[in-house]
């Protein structure tokens, strides 16, 4: 059985190939998706990375994106994305397609439906993306990780499984981070690309922050801001004057989330659907920072549910500066009791085994 997976949701990908490790002996898995995340980055994508560290095929495919704005190089690479994810789906032959939505899942499950491979995607958001929405009408079945999604596809195709996660989220593997136990620690998460809007306003806020408690601060590996290097530089000449302790990563990896996430008395985060669910998962406080710019103000309405059920207070990008930062994380730390989940039903999500449920549609569409 040969599957091929896709899409912009790696995280959510990683628990359902385990899965289908453990149900078929012989699955060889394929994938198609971004090594870089931006023209002229030098640096690899942590979806490559850990997708490579698996030991499965990547294949690279440099599709193009609709935008709000017209950008002719990007519109471009649309129908060259198409032509490329074509070319690789003739070479793999694969009995199934799986996407994880995102844009380049279009171009390879419209190409598969043109070559008559059949293809199921997940839609982790509330609010579904374009690419899902489009993909639709190409799909055997819709799998949807939150209820309130349901209403974006036909009804007929759709099935609630909710949002595969990792398991490393719930225990502690690492002895990685423990800063000065008489303060509290923040885990500082940018997302899977890092954000240099974040990272500059941590560079202003380190040493007020460092005042008063320890800060896990994940920063991405974006070459040309070389955000990482400048950090480190930072921490080196404050280091021995604050009482807090830095621990600084470009990603962190499966050995070490589980203790960024229950080390940390609050997470400062991007809200992309992953985090939503881990955050929701684990109860955590949590202090959101939205991307701007997304499909449907998608970051902004997984925020907002997290604040719906208690737990998260939100900052709006174009608010973010140094001051706001600061004293947001001090007024949160002070006053912890106030963030728990004040409805049980936020969980629904996690009452079965979404990654195996998945794995299941996977392996029920192939036999068909």
């Amino acid at each position: 059985m040969k599957v091929v997976i896709t899409g912009g949701h790696h995280s959510s990908a990683l628990p359902v190939i385990e899965k289908l490790k453990e149900k078929v002996s012989d699955v060889k898995l394929f994938w198609v998706g971004h090594k870089y995340s931006a023209k002229g980055d030098k640096n690899t994508t942590l979806e490559y990375r850990e997708i490579k560290a698996l030991g499965i095929p990547f294949f690279d495919l440099k599709a193009g994106k609709v935008y709000k704005t017209y950008d002719f190089g990007r519109w471009v690479k649309i129908p060259l994305g198409f032509i490329q994810a074509f070319y690789y789906l003739l070479k793999i032959k694969p009995d199934v397609i799986m996407s994880f939505g995102g844009y380049l899942a279009a171009p390879v499950v419209s190409a598969g439906w043109f070559l008559k491979i059949p293809s199921l995607t997940h839609e982790q958001t509330v609010v579904a993306g374009y690419s899902n929405r489009f993909i639709s009408k190409f799909v055997k079945k819709i799998l949807i990780s939150w209820k309130q999604s349901a209403k974006f596809f036909p009804s007929k195709k759709v099935k609630f499984v909710g949002i595969p996660l990792r398991r490393s989220i719930f225990q502690i593997k690492s002895d990685s981070f423990k800063g000065n136990s008489e303060l509290p620690t923040i885990y500082v998460s940018e997302g899977k690309t890092g954000s240099h809007i974040i990272n500059e306003v941590m560079k202003q806020s380190l040493s007020d922050l460092l005042g008063f408690c320890n800060v896990i601060l994940q920063c991405g590996d974006n070459y040309i801001f070389n955000d990482h290097d400048v950090i480190e530089g930072l921490y080196k000449k404050i280091e021995d004057s604050v009482e807090g302790k830095m621990f600084l990563r470009k990603f962190v990896f499966e050995e070490e989330i589980g203790e960024a996430l229950l080390r940390s008395s609050l997470v400062v985060s991007r809200c992309g659907a992953h985090t939503t669910a881990e955050l929701l998962a684990l109860k955590k406080p949590c202090l959101l920072i939205p991307i701007s710019w997304v499909s449907h103000n998608e970051q902004f309405e997984n925020a907002s549910v997290l604040k719906k059920y208690g737990l998260g207070e939100i900052i709006e990008e174009r608010n973010l500066n140094p001051e706001i930062l600061v004293q947001k994380i001090k007024e949160m730390l002070k006053d912890l009791s106030k963030y728990k989940l004040n409805d049980e039903s936020a969980l629904d999500f996690l009452k079965e085994d979404p990654a195996s449920l998945i794995a299941d549609e996977i392996i029920q569409i192939q036999a068909k």
